[in-house]
């Protein structure tokens, strides 16, 4: 019926609004029509570049190393500017890509440009250095970058030749970890945080309770830094030639060397022997010109994407399909229910592990763990999800990568086999939970909150009011339950006992070396050597890994089919391009340090409010 009663004004904006409505809708199906228009011709093409017969591999990996990359709506990178969508880089791409050009008589050198990369987990760093090494075996590796981060500079120093521009510098300065405490902040908000944590070493926590870091978190970070410390420094002195104690030396007196070379940084990293060339941009393209078979006097090369897109063509045709590893990615924050990628859900990691318990293709699973942990309910959800494969007969192996601590390490704990990287931050079994109290604050701006209840639980876990004595009771104890389970989970999947466990448990965090002293992992070894452990235990001699993912729908498919291909037929072999401000990067790295405590006491969402999470695990 037509609304006669309307004034002009009101009929007016209802037009309007149909109008765009309408607009909107047409715009909608002209880009679905062109975006399959376009897939359908790009898609079936052969513009991917093709492998040079004498050539470089080019490996520049793009902004952080991931076992998993962020979800990211296809349709708004194909809206992104070009150069702001390749914000993370898959680490079994890279591995895969080098040990493939390893054996490939057509790749004559490797060339690392790491101006690109923005960091990486320690172990992520570690495992494509072992893949480097076999490279380095059989052929020679080039490292040219404008500077060098330390992350940059662990994959530069596996390389032959290392070239720096006149205006960079090697940045090694040492691990530190610092974070932000907000309780005195807090109280002057008159914010009151309830807390609840079961482990004197869980200190996610720790930021709301107090100013400064607590003598057992800083006793506990120190032996975790100076055991990473010790690896990076010692493993960089080795690939360098180098004599004991020199990237220490390095780190500690760099101010007095750039004193000593009027503050010139990159005759100090030479002759500190950290690098083996300073040359400019041109010098570098004309020495990789000499170097590098080429033609038309410029050397050839091809981009790691356009290389993988023509290998994994012939290697899925000699791959037994009916005997298959899949390798299950679990990255990012574990949360309840169903997550994109690059967080953890735990209905969606739960209902991939469903689809493979009724795969009979499937012979075992390898558990890549990257995560710090979170929901306590998710990380239950996925671990019984596990146990019902487990029970079928199938081998469950977990390989750790940067990070699988608390959350994480519940779900690892039930594993036929855990292996880490040495370098790999795990256990931080403990369990905390926490409660905003605003009451006060919200007073103070003359808001209250009132009402009446029929019981003294009946009301609790409202940040509107104090919580009573009995809601606080009730939160500890089931705190201190699940800390108990995590006890006896552990305890059950090391073949050891609760109070053995308590020892080193309590929220305390361990690298992969300490891991294995402890008899928390197995042995140490990458993804590949998980890989070859599920198919031993599987009695598999031939067979297809496979990363079941999420499921997306087919116009996702076509979507993120499309953006690759585009990409990968529209990247260039140059070696140096834009990249972004040094001042964004910096201002973005600060303001997520500041308020990281508080961006995860709003992120996380399990049901009870109860998590396993170890936040100074991301070091």
């Amino acid at each position: 019926m037509t609304d006669t009663s309307a004034g002009p004004i009101r009929r007016l904006k209802k037009g309007i609004i149909k109008v765009l409505t309408g607009l909107r809708n047409i715009l909608g199906v002209m880009l679905m029509t062109v975006i399959f228009i376009v897939a359908i011709f790009t898609l079936n093409d052969n513009s991917v570049q093709p492998v040079p017969a004498e050539g470089a591999l080019y490996l520049a990996p793009q902004g952080y190393l991931v076992d998993q990359r962020t979800y990211i709506d296809p349709l708004n990178q194909i809206f992104t500017p070009p150069g702001q969508g390749d914000s993370e880089t898959l680490v079994r791409d890279v591995i895969e890509a080098i040990d493939t050009a390893a054996d490939d008589n057509r790749i004559t050198h490797l060339l690392i440009d790491t101006d690109y990369l923005l960091g990486g987990g320690m172990s992520k760093l570690e495992e494509i250095g072992l893949a480097l090494k076999r490279f380095k075996d059989q052929k020679p590796i080039i490292a040219v970058g404008d500077s060098f981060s330390a992350s940059q500079y662990y994959l530069a120093a596996h390389a032959n030749e290392i070239m720096l521009n006149p205006m960079g510098e090697v940045m090694i300065n040492g691990l530190s970890s610092y974070r932000s405490y907000f309780k005195e902040g807090l109280d002057k908000l008159e914010i009151t945080m309830n807390i609840f944590r079961a482990g004197q070493y869980k200190s996610a926590v720790e930021p709301l309770m107090g100013s400064n870091m607590s003598q057992e978190v800083k006793e506990e970070t120190q032996l975790l830094l100076g055991d990473l410390w010790r690896f990076y420094t010692s493993e960089i002195e080795l690939l360098r030639s180098l004599d004991q104690g020199r990237i220490d030396d390095y780190a500690n007196t760099l101010h007095l060397a750039m004193k000593e070379h009027n503050g010139d940084a990159a005759r100090v990293a030479k002759v500190f022997g950290l690098i083996d060339v300073i040359a400019s941009r041109t010098e570098v393209y004309d020495h990789l010109n000499d170097l590098i078979p080429g033609s038309d006097g410029e050397f050839n090369s091809i981009d790691m994407d356009s290389y993988l897109t023509n290998t994994r063509i012939s290697k899925e045709k000699i791959s037994d399909n009916n005997n298959q590893i899949a390798v299950v990615v679990a990255s990012g924050t574990i949360m309840d229910g169903q997550q994109p990628e690059g967080t953890i859900g735990g209905d969606t990691l739960s209902g991939i592990f469903g689809n493979l318990e009724d795969n009979k293709n499937i012979k075992a699973v390898v558990l890549r763990i990257d995560s710090g942990g979170g929901s306590a309910f998710a990380s239950e959800i996925i671990r019984d999800s596990i146990s019902s494969i487990q029970k079928k007969g199938m081998p469950i192996i977990v390989s750790m990568g940067s990070v699988a601590a608390s959350g994480g390490y519940w779900i690892a704990a039930e594993a036929d086999h855990v292996l880490a990287m040495s370098t790999s931050v795990t256990g931080s079994i403990g369990v905390w939970g926490v409660i905003p109290d605003l009451s006060n604050s919200l007073a103070n701006l003359g808001i209250y909150y009132d009402g009446v209840t029929t019981s003294k639980t009946a009301f609790r876990a409202q940040i509107q009011q104090p919580l009573s004595q009995s809601s606080k009771e009730i939160i500890q104890a089931s705190v201190d339950g699940t800390y108990s389970r995590f006890l006896d989970l552990v305890a059950s999947g090391r073949n050891s006992t609760q109070d053995k466990i308590h020892k080193i448990a309590q929220g305390r965090v361990w690298t992969g070396n300490q891991a294995l002293d402890n008899g928390l992992i197995d042995k140490l070894g990458d993804l590949n050597d998980a890989v070859e452990v599920a198919a031993e235990m599987a009695g598999l001699d031939n067979y297809q890994v496979t990363y079941p993912r999420k499921e997306m729908t087919t116009f996702e498919t076509i979507l993120t089919e499309l953006i690759v291909k585009v990409k990968s037929v529209s990247r260039g072999n140059k070696v140096i391009s834009s990249r972004e401000s040094e001042l964004t990067k910096s201002f973005q790295f600060y303001a997520n340090t500041l308020f990281q405590p508080l961006k995860m006491i709003t992120s996380l969402n399990d049901p009870k409010g109860i998590y396993l999470y170890c936040d100074e695990c991301f070091l």
